[in-house]
């Protein structure tokens, strides 16, 4: 038996740009062609040579910024879309967690949706009776069991729908992004269950901007870029390289990269760091910071609430907000300023993502990871090198010899 799970050879996926109109006849075509042109400007390769194989028991992590290919590669594995060129091979029976609740219906109750949801996602009317109180347990709905999910909190929508995708059996699994909805405590509950799913010895291909998870779950990375892989191998030395690419200070910041429903209407264009007035592009961990990003808004907004979120080694440190998210914001230009205090940070490199959303309407856009801030070590009496960890927090210390007391 082989030992090989899945292969992609010369993957690649083309998409046409707007709305593909009329047809035209071959006369029609061969009229338009130009030969010496290069390629058509309304033609995209979403993904392009993906070449890779993943061996029985493998969790490979895939990361990247959005539209790099990532939902693109799922997508072909799945067999959701058809590719441009090239083939994928997959030993055994697969299943996918690309979206989360779809095949939900509105009217239908929880316990309706289950084994409609189940039965869309490939398991069995049995399979699902056997792991129904499994699945029902592991969302916490058991009171709302038979009311419509049109009622339901976007919370206990996703819990729901994630509880069922979570226990398919499958020898190959692809999972998109579950962890990036829900609370806090809820992504740690998903964290679990993908950790128990990867201990039970099935494959798994797992995408996420949560370099955290990635470090926890995967063995290995697929690192995408302008649908290219750029790297793959050891989880480390990928999410360093994907770490690196993102963008310096006062550079432009890409749109493409932020996701959204108010991506568009509202842009991020880039951010500058200061101190002591000052623009920097390396950080004096002893003195304050501050960083300001710019960006445009096509409407006013009545509130509207702009973050900054901090994220070192792919874990999320800490978020900041530039006022609060009852604030207004008029159409136009805007520039958001954070201040951080001396200390807070200690030496090393950490990553930006900026965001904004509408408080109680449920529109946001962000990007997570997309710019770089390098914190460079100061040996000498207000060195902070000493400490250990990412943050420096306010704390005292004393200590005791012998029988003193204080």
């Amino acid at each position: 038996m082989s030992t090989t799970a899945l292969i992609a050879q010369g993957l690649g996926k083309e998409y046409r740009l707007g709305r593909g109109g009329a047809r035209r006849t071959l006369y029609e075509t061969l009229a338009r062609w130009k030969p010496g042109r290069g390629e058509d400007p309304r033609r995209i390769w979403a993904l392009r040579g993906a070449s890779f194989s993943v061996d029985r028991g493998e969790v490979v992590g895939v990361v990247g910024r959005n539209g790099a290919g990532k939902s693109t590669l799922l997508k072909l594995l799945s067999r959701i879309t058809r590719p441009t060129e090239g083939r994928a091979v997959i030993h055994g029976n697969l299943s996918s967690l690309l979206e989360v609740g779809t095949g939900f219906h509105p009217e239908l109750s929880g316990r309706e949706n289950v084994f409609l949801n189940g039965t869309i996602l490939g398991m069995t009317r049995r399979e699902i009776q056997r792991k129904f109180d499994e699945i029902v347990e592991f969302a916490e709905i058991e009171r709302f069991l038979d009311t419509p999910v049109k009622r339901y909190s976007s919370g206990m929508y996703v819990r729901l729908a994630f509880a069922v995708a979570a226990h398919l059996d499958a020898d190959v699994l692809l999972v998109d992004e579950v962890l990036a909805v829900g609370d806090l405590a809820f992504q740690r509950k998903c964290l679990g269950k993908m950790d128990k799913v990867a201990a039970s010895g099935r494959t798994i291909l797992f995408v996420s901007h949560n370099l955290g998870a990635v470090r926890a779950l995967c063995g290995r990375v697929l690192l995408l870029a302008d649908g290219r892989v750029e790297f793959d191998g050891p989880v480390e030395e990928g999410l360093a390289v994907y770490e690196a690419s993102a963008a310096e200070p006062g550079a432009q910041l890409p749109r493409q990269s932020f996701s959204g429903p108010l991506t568009g209407s509202l842009t991020f264009d880039s951010f500058e760091t200061f101190q002591d007035e000052t623009k920097v592009s390396v950080v004096d961990p002893t003195q304050p910071l501050t960083i300001e990003v710019s960006g445009e808004s096509a409407t006013a907004h009545r509130a509207l609430d702009i973050a900054l979120f901090v994220t070192h080694a792919g874990h999320r440190l800490f978020s900041c907000h530039d006022a609060p998210p009852d604030t207004p914001l008029p159409a136009g230009r805007f520039r958001s300023r954070f201040e951080i205090a001396a200390g807070t940070l200690r030496p090393g490199r950490y990553t930006l993502g900026f965001g904004a959303h509408r408080p109680g309407v449920g529109e946001w856009t962000w990007a997570s990871e997309i710019g770089v801030l390098e914190v460079v070590e100061r040996w000498g009496e207000a060195a902070v090198a000493r400490d250990v960890g990412a943050l420096s927090v306010p704390y005292s210390g004393k200590r005791f010899v012998g029988d003193a007391q204080s």
